[in-house]
């Protein structure tokens, strides 16, 4: 395994991050093809095994207890100090009035609900996502500060959102003295690339530490565009994302296909090592569903792609609608 700096932070980080929305009860929020407890903590294990210390997830997935399992796994198995353990704020987490959001009501409520369930006096890293569009900017960053100050999160992050309100965010904490964003969790992938045109172009310059979510396009890159799965299926939100540019889309994936034969290695190395290998990112998010997932993402790691297969994979690609913030 790889690490690397956190942006602009002292905090290292292995170069692949294990993404815990796979990681839930299946009955209990919106991910039915989630993973329950018992058929997950494989998967947090063999994480750590490769070395893997950086684990991310959300109070909102699987209705909380994605976290609960993740952390009665790394308790079992992991020293805390050793962990870099990320979580995210903002999704509906209950009905009625203040059940979602960013006012500083929710963030301090939802923090303390998310240390609960994850078994932990701190998270490393504290994250909004998405945008709120009902709660002054100003506001949600006071609070994210007040929890950094409580010892409740060591920084804070954001996720797919325009760059003037990423940066805005930002330069609000900073004309106020308050913690900044230090990260940046953002939509990347070769079956979308519209955060190349602002996004990392900002994060590189104010030397943002970037952690991709779905780097291999929910595993469209990894197999036959017709290739089903029980995910693609059921996830609504996946279909969303890949619904309107289908015939370009499907000549990536065939690129991806050409030089993963040539290579001779499976097609998930090389789709990751794209995404490995533009700045500025630090730690692409992998979901593992199955054992070889985890290895595959290990290995893309000693995957360098030559300029000419660079060149190869991004040719057919044309904009997309901008997509991932909601």
């Amino acid at each position: 395994m790889e690490y690397t700096k956190l942006g602009n932070t002292g905090l290292d980080v292995s170069r692949i991050c294990l993404g815990c929305m796979s990681y839930g009860e299946p009955d209990r929020g919106k991910h039915p093809w989630s993973l329950n407890e018992e058929d997950s903590r494989p998967f947090i294990k063999k994480a750590l095994d490769l070395g893997i210390n950086f684990f991310d997830t959300a109070n909102v997935y699987s209705n909380g207890s994605s976290e609960e399992i993740v952390g009665r796994a790394l308790k079992d198995y992991a020293n805390r100090d050793e962990i870099v353990l990320a979580t995210k704020v903002n999704g509906r987490m209950h009905k009625g009035p203040n059940g979602a959001g960013l006012s500083r009501k929710a963030i301090m409520a939802e923090i303390d609900h998310s240390l609960k369930r994850l078994g932990t006096d701190y998270v490393d890293l504290y994250q909004i996502h998405r945008w709120d569009y009902n709660t002054p900017i100003e506001e949600t960053m006071e609070a994210l500060h007040d929890v950094v100050k409580a010892g409740k999160a060591r920084y804070i992050g954001a996720s797919s959102m325009y760059a003037w309100q990423f940066l805005k965010a930002n330069h609000v904490a900073e004309q106020n003295g308050w913690t900044k964003f230090v990260t940046m969790q953002n939509y990347l992938n070769l079956l979308y690339r519209e955060e190349e045109r602002e996004m990392l172009p900002l994060c590189k310059e104010e030397k943002i530490g970037v952690m991709p979510w779905s780097p291999m396009a929910r595993g469209r890159l990894t197999r036959d565009w017709e290739e089903s799965s029980k995910r693609k299926e059921t996830d609504e939100f996946g279909k969303m994302l890949y619904s309107h540019t289908e015939e370009s889309d499907q000549q990536v994936v065939e690129r991806v296909k050409e030089v993963a034969k040539k290579r001779g290695v499976p097609r998930a190395q090389v789709a990751l090592a794209w995404v490995l290998q533009k700045e500025p990112v630090s730690s692409p998010i992998v979901g593992a569903t199955k054992l070889h997932h985890l290895e595959d993402a290990a290995a893309a790691l000693e995957v360098k792609l030559t300029d000419e297969e660079v060149q190869h994979l991004e040719e057919p690609y044309v904009p997309h609608p901008v997509l991932g913030f909601s």
